[in-house]
């Protein structure tokens, strides 16, 4: 049995106080042994970045416990380091300096700090960039200096943030395959790594265990093990299978209309949140469905189908499940008569067929129904945002009004103008059941 590096138990994080309250993660518990390579997977929103900021010390969570080789973690734990998706670097040091200046801090004297960081900027496969500054790197090249500085305090625990996503396709995969080479091979000193991922095929790729998390609130609801040797082939049965079946643990399956639409603000139950994809995109994965020959086609095809990361397809899946445009199980989507009606329809008739199913959900009808009993039939942004304020943290309030303004509009049941953020009912359209 390999020894237990990190335990959390029962680990909550909630934000705000009275009505404001809203929790973010909720009874996670999570072991990480000696040796392994485990990617955090779920949704926007599901706490996942909290979850690593809580390992590592620079957040205390409000209830539960952190234990460190069976030690509660107090503080920042000094064992363990952080890259994040953004660079983070100092643009007046250079590369060499940079790396450095972590040594520095350890209490590492010269000339041991400065061969150090040289070991460590050539071990990335930066030799030649020492003296460069961040302004000459590309993307890539920048995010090595990041994980040469993370390893310079030879942490037994690496944490990536999503440390690719700002990278361009051909950079990241580089990066991906030459953090795997230090990490098989034995040239970082780390004994684990956890990683924070929106990517389904990059923590297939890396990882070999998998958190599967969901949202509102934020919860651990599968384990999945990639029992794959190293290096993996991606268009391997075996890698597709686990794709899959990834694929089928964070899409779910289709619900009662009831459970699906959830409820609005000031209603009993969880305000479901609104998936804020554009229209024409949830259009074109509805004609691609109509398309195809099969009833039922795997969710996890789309995503080199359409060109489309598997995040915004897990967006695009759960819109056309929550209109009714398509039903999902086990990994598979399948378009419903409706979701063909869509498909095949004008561009008016898209518009009413649409305006029709917005119609029914919860948060919209709040919306509707607002705009109704107010004066003029209009409200300030703000107010709305409040209001939604009570039921969502800040960033997710606002992309929800981003939401029911754009769907809102494409209904033809409101209009807003941006210059005086005002939200108005279009009473010619809109009847409110």
């Amino acid at each position: 049995m390999a020894d237990i590096l990190l335990s959390l138990e029962n680990v909550c994080q909630e934000y705000g106080t009275g009505s404001r309250k809203f929790t973010a993660v909720e009874d996670v518990n999570l072991q990480l042994t000696d040796g392994e390579f485990v990617a955090l997977l779920g949704p926007a929103g599901c706490g996942k970045s909290t979850l690593l900021r809580i390992i590592t010390g620079l957040q205390k969570a409000s209830s539960g416990k952190v234990l460190y080789r069976n030690n509660l973690l107090v503080g920042v734990n000094p064992h363990s380091s952080i890259v994040f998706q953004t660079f983070a670097l100092f643009p007046w040091l250079s590369v060499i300096d940079n790396v450095a200046l972590v040594l520095k801090v350890k209490g590492v004297e010269e000339p041991t700090r400065s061969k150090k960081a040289e070991e460590l900027v050539d071990r990335v496969g930066l030799d030649g960039f020492e003296t460069a500054y961040p302004r000459e790197l590309s993307g890539g090249m920048r995010q090595k200096v990041g994980f040469a500085r993370a390893m310079a305090v030879e942490p037994e625990l690496l944490c990536l943030d999503e440390p690719f996503s700002a990278l361009d396709v051909l950079s990241a995969e580089s990066l991906r395959g030459e953090l795997l080479e230090l990490w098989t091979e034995g040239n970082i000193p780390t004994k684990s790594i956890l990683m924070v991922s929106h990517n389904i095929e990059e923590a297939v790729f890396l990882a070999d265990r998998i958190v599967v998390m969901d949202k509102d609130p934020g919860r651990i609801i599968a384990n999945h093990v990639i029992n794959l040797p190293h290096p993996r082939q991606r268009k391997s049965p075996e890698f597709q299978k686990n794709v899959d079946q990834v694929y089928a643990l964070l899409a779910g399956q289709t619900r009662s209309e009831r459970e699906e639409y959830g409820s609005a603000p000031g209603e009993p139950g969880i305000t479901r949140r609104l998936p804020g994809v554009d229209i024409g995109d949830l259009a074109g994965l509805l004609e691609h469905l109509e398309e195809l020959d099969s009833e039922k086609h795997d969710i996890y095809l789309l995503e080199e189908e359409l060109g489309v990361e598997s995040n915004d397809i897990l967006l695009l899946t759960e819109a056309a499940e929550l209109f009714g445009f398509a039903s999902i199980a086990k990994g598979d989507i399948e378009i419903t008569p409706l979701g063909t009606t869509f498909a095949e329809a004008s561009i008016l008739a898209r518009k009413e067929i649409f305006a029709s199913r917005v119609r029914r959900l919860p948060l919209v009808k709040w919306l509707l129904r607002m705009l109704q009993n107010s004066e003029d039939k209009r409200l300030k942004r703000e107010v709305i945002f409040t209001a939604l304020g009570l039921e969502f943290p800040p960033d997710e309030a606002e992309k929800q009004i981003m939401t029911l303004i754009k769907w809102g509009r494409y209904a033809e049941l409101l209009s807003y103008n941006d210059e005086t953020e005002m939200i108005v009912l279009e009473t010619s359209k809109e009847t409110i059941n």
